[in-house]
């Protein structure tokens, strides 16, 4: 929950994901914890192994009518963009999500977005990051910070995802934002921050 707030539709996509199969799938659970790939969600909810790729297929498969549609963007999440494109930088999206899932969220919110990969997770996003020379990455889980550090890109927390403040620095973060909203105004002092990396 860096640049969207997909929780209602989280919900309701594992909710169906769940009457579907019958396995005991929290759709309240998921949606307070979003960060991990499906695959462990899905570990952690007792699914059986060989059943994963099946429900990862069907959940992606549900997910553009259920979630997008009750998707809704971050207070700042526009202007932070924006700013990135103001400085002349670019604006990358590296993300855990199913990439074409990934894109309908760019798309359906207008964001200005020069790239988009997707899943991967924690430190995997630094080949990513590193491929497209990121100097800055922002993040709302400690998995993002871990990829940011690997990518040596300046990391920086928000808490509108599921991990406080504390948790953010406590893994390594450079700083950390209370929303996207403060985002232009660090992007100012970033020179400075990076010079000290």
């Amino acid at each position: 929950m860096t640049l969207i707030d997909p929780r209602p539709g989280m919900i309701a996509a594992m909710g169906q994901l769940a009457e579907e199969t019958g396995y005991r799938l929290d759709g309240e659970a998921f949606a307070a914890n979003l960060g991990p790939p499906l695959d462990h969600v899905l570990r952690e909810f007792g699914t059986p192994e060989d059943r994963i790729p099946e429900l990862i297929a069907r959940f992606r498969a549900i997910y553009p009518d259920v979630v997008i549609p009750r998707t809704v963007a971050l207070p700042g999440a526009t202007a932070a963009l924006q700013a990135v494109r103001a400085v002349g930088g670019s604006t990358l999206v590296v993300t855990g999500k199913y990439a074409p899932n990934a894109a309908l969220h760019v798309n359906s919110l207008a964001f200005a977005v020069d790239e988009l990969v997707g899943d991967l997770w924690s430190t995997q996003k630094a080949s990513a990051l590193t491929e497209h020379g990121a100097k800055i990455y922002v993040g709302d889980h400690t998995g993002d910070i871990r990829g940011a550090l690997a990518a040596g890109a300046l990391a920086v927390g928000v808490e509108t995802g599921p991990c406080s403040r504390a948790e953010l620095l406590a893994e390594g973060a450079d700083v950390v934002l209370g929303s996207l909203a403060e985002f232009p105004a660090l992007l100012e002092s970033a020179p400075a921050m990076l010079a000290d990396q």
